[in-house]
């Protein structure tokens, strides 16, 4: 079956028939997470980098803030699945600029960053990346086997847009 992850949503299966998608990743960036060993598959679309603008939201969608996300799948990886921090495959996409040369608030780049501090402060690497650039990518991941398939979108100018 296929599961649609939204912005700031996230998903977790461990059903070997599941495929897990999130579409648009402009400066948002989806994160997956595998364990080979135990067949389980999670995918996040995390929006903002960091919760204190709005913490309530962060409670109520952990899966929007990079630091309310990250946490909330480990925990139920290694809680509810049992898994290893050391068996699990984490796998970033995403984190584009967005704003056709004028992104002042560098969304993308600070969202990558802060992805890659809070792996580190909860001591899990990172597998691979597909991060920055200038296109919007979609992202579809299959629970049986943890392949991951990406499409990627150029935003670099609304006139020529293509899939790349």
């Amino acid at each position: 079956m296929e599961i649609i992850v939204g912005i700031g949503e996230y998903a977790i299966s461990n059903n070997k028939e599941d495929i897990l998608k999130t579409f648009a990743l402009g400066s948002c960036v989806a994160l997956t997470i595998y364990s080979i060993r135990k067949k389980v598959l999670g995918l996040v679309h995390i929006a903002l980098p960091c919760s204190s603008i709005n913490s309530n939201n962060g409670y109520q969608k952990p899966g929007y803030y990079v630091d309310t996300a990250i946490p909330c799948l480990l925990n139920k990886f290694i809680n509810q699945y049992n898994c290893s921090k050391s068996e699990l495959i984490i796998n970033i996409f995403g984190g584009a600029e967005t704003s056709w040369g004028n992104d002042m608030f560098e969304v993308g780049k600070r969202n990558v960053e802060a992805v890659k501090k809070i792996l580190t402060k909860n001591c899990v690497t990172f597998y691979s990346e597909e991060t920055g650039g200038t296109y919007s990518r979609n992202v579809e991941a299959d629970v049986a086997t943890g392949t991951i398939k990406l499409g990627k979108l150029c935003l670099k100018t609304l006139q020529d847009a293509r899939v790349v």
